[in-house]
């Protein structure tokens, strides 16, 4: 039997919880991934696979505000950016995606940050 990696454990999770977590047009999913330099946020509406705001540390309006800053910072940046997208687009509630990731460090930053800017979950 082969050993099952982290990145396998973390899909395992993640195919999981999205048994559970649906996003529909009027409550869509806030998914995350993160990398180990970079953290990516989407707001996707699974109904009709559509992602309708997204943010991460590598776009160029982001990337300014967050160079020089540490990790669990810039992920609260990123939170506070896709939020403010989001409701730009009339959306105000989401289903948080934690993307089999534990809800600890830049994953909950981002969502304090999100939550912080507006967005209920």
């Amino acid at each position: 039997m082969a050993k099952i990696t982290p990145r396998e454990a973390r899909l395992r999770r993640h195919r999981r919880m999205r048994v559970e977590i649906q996003g529909t047009p009027s409550r869509p999913r806030l998914s995350i991934f993160r990398s180990l330099n970079h953290i990516y946020a989407q707001v996707i509406d699974d109904s009709a696979g559509v992602t309708l705001a997204s943010a991460s540390t590598g776009v160029p309006d982001v990337k300014a505000k967050v160079d020089g800053q540490k990790k669990i910072e810039q992920a609260k940046l990123v939170g506070a950016q896709v939020a403010r997208e989001a409701l730009g687009r009339g959306i105000t509630q989401v289903v948080f995606d934690r993307g089999g990731y534990r809800y600890h460090g830049r994953v909950k930053a981002l969502a304090d940050g999100a939550r912080e800017a507006g967005l209920k979950f």
